[in-house]
């Protein structure tokens, strides 16, 4: 970490608690709203249990539910929801879900402020691989996350195109960051045990990297070791079925600290894993979490072979016994975090995704190698496509 940093974060405000999403009509009342637009997928907004409670606390600022999301991010989905919102005079967005709705409501928000045609835009996306933002406000965004990716305290939105082939884009701007943020653990029962644990995976990877990360700070720290003691042990828990209070206390707070100071616009802190995570889930059968769960040791790995990656400083975040050597420190975090990734009950190997085939794995290691988040790796480690190529064959 270098010993000189400027670090710039502007959170939203942050509400937990049981029931919690009582309170968003009064959030949405304290950054002058009147009309919301609650954006979800259509199995959250067919769930009584997650959509009624929403709705129910967002009251007389309900304006309508667009329920149209998906996992793909479409920026079709982009353009049906700003019409969605220009028709019923929106004048904030909740979105509720994944870290692919609130994707795509941080999009919408973009492109509703923008003076330019969806065929301009999509134009531009297709080359540039991003949308263009607006110098004016944005449409203001309350989050209500109901997985653990840890996407959802985050100035980055992520969306796709496919008009002639798959194009995958990203926006990076601290105007992306959610008002208010309501993590509430009666929705997160609610979450299907797989997709849960799996999206646990991701989120604790954010604060695995933060450690090491180039651009790592003495704030970023703090955050991230707290994180992984919680993470460490409420996932365990949360993998065995464990949906008690203190488990989610734990799981939920520790995904909060892990992406907290990390996801700003200029405080960026995912690396090598989320590299490797967004060239296998982007282009095959795997969510991004599963992804994340088979290559996190063997990139950590590659790591620690190459760099110190602090792992005195990871060792003391998972609460690793004391080792007598360097190379025991670096064999000991791994381990850590094998036994988290087992414990969720994810894949551990390449070979088990269906549509991945060995011959693939060096288109993979150059979508890695190009991932925007490669840039945070730690000082000292360069790594070539065929270095990651042979990380991949080792997950094969």
């Amino acid at each position: 970490m270098s010993t000189g940093y400027r670090f710039s974060y502007d959170p939203g405000t942050i509400v937990y608690g049981r029931n919690c999403v009582e309170r968003i009509s009064d959030e949405l009342e304290r950054i002058g709203v009147e009309r919301a637009l609650i954006v979800c997928g259509s199995t959250v907004g067919s769930v009584d249990e997650v959509i009624g409670p929403v709705v129910d606390g967002t009251g007389d600022r309900l304006a309508d539910v667009f329920d149209e999301t998906t996992p793909d991010k479409r920026l079709s989905t982009v353009f049906e929801g700003v019409e969605r919102m220009r028709d019923e005079e929106v004048d904030a967005l909740v979105s509720l879900g994944g870290g692919s709705s609130l994707d795509i409501a941080k999009v919408m928000s973009v492109v509703a402020a923008s003076d330019a045609s969806p065929d301009e835009i999509r134009s531009t996306f297709e080359r540039e691989r991003t949308v263009p933002i607006p110098e004016t406000e944005l449409t203001p965004i309350a989050a209500i996350p109901t997985t653990l990716a840890g996407s959802d305290l985050s100035a980055v939105a992520g969306v796709t195109a496919r008009e002639g082939g798959l194009t995958r884009g990203a926006l990076i701007d601290d105007r992306l960051m959610p008002n208010a943020l309501f993590y509430d653990p009666a929705l997160f029962e609610t979450t299907p045990h797989e997709i849960l644990c799996a999206s646990a995976m991701n989120g604790f990877d954010k604060a695995v990297e933060s450690l090491y990360a180039r651009n790592a700070t003495p704030i970023t720290d703090g955050t991230a070791v707290r994180s992984l003691r919680l993470l460490d042990r409420g996932l365990r828990r949360l993998g065995d079925g464990d949906r008690s209070e203190e488990t989610l206390h734990d799981s939920i707070m520790g995904t909060v600290l892990a992406q907290y100071g990390a996801l700003g616009a200029e405080t960026l802190t995912p690396s090598v894993i989320h590299s490797f995570g967004h060239g296998i889930a982007r282009g095959y059968a795997i969510q991004q979490g599963g992804a994340h769960g088979i290559i996190a040791p063997h990139a950590l790995r590659y790591l620690f072979d190459t760099v110190d990656g602090r792992r005195d400083l990871l060792a003391e975040g998972l609460d690793v016994d004391e080792a007598d050597t360097a190379e025991e420190t670096a064999s000991a975090v791994v381990e850590a975090v094998t036994g988290v990734r087992d414990a969720l009950g994810l894949p551990s190997r390449l070979r088990s995704i269906d549509d991945l085939y060995e011959s693939d794995l060096p288109d993979v290691a150059a979508d890695v190698a190009n991932d925007v988040m490669m840039e945070n790796a730690p000082e000292g480690l360069e790594p070539t496509e065929d270095e990651l190529e042979a990380v991949l064959r080792n997950a094969w």
